[in-house]
């Protein structure tokens, strides 16, 4: 079994960064798709505009689409923050606690 005392800074936050980026890309796609069928449906009048408010399909569709740039652009802004501060909080508490104790399988 092996431990991991400390990480390195700039990967684990690339790691981060890049997990982060591609949950706002699925972030943004569910609310691209979501806000699209709601406007269609108020478009087609199967929803109240004054309840689902949105007049339907609008400049408002357009930008929900623009979601599918700025979400991954959040995502991967608050992912490499938190990269930099986890990495930061675990190498000053690793040796405090002992690290991370990882057990890695050799194939046979």
């Amino acid at each position: 079994m092996a431990r991991i005392k400390k990480v390195g800074l700039f990967s684990f936050t690339k790691l981060i960064t890049i997990i982060m980026t591609i949950a706002g890309f699925i972030a943004g796609i569910l609310y691209s798709f979501g806000g699209l069928l709601i406007d269609i449906l108020v478009t087609l009048e199967v929803l109240d505009p004054v309840a689902a408010g949105t007049p339907g399909l609008s400049y408002g569709t357009v930008l929900a689409f623009g979601a599918l740039i700025g979400m991954p652009l959040i995502f991967a802004a608050f992912g490499l923050v938190a990269g930099l501060i986890g990495a930061v909080l675990y190498n000053l508490f690793a040796p405090m606690f002992g690290g991370v104790d990882v057990d890695f399988e050799s194939e046979k």
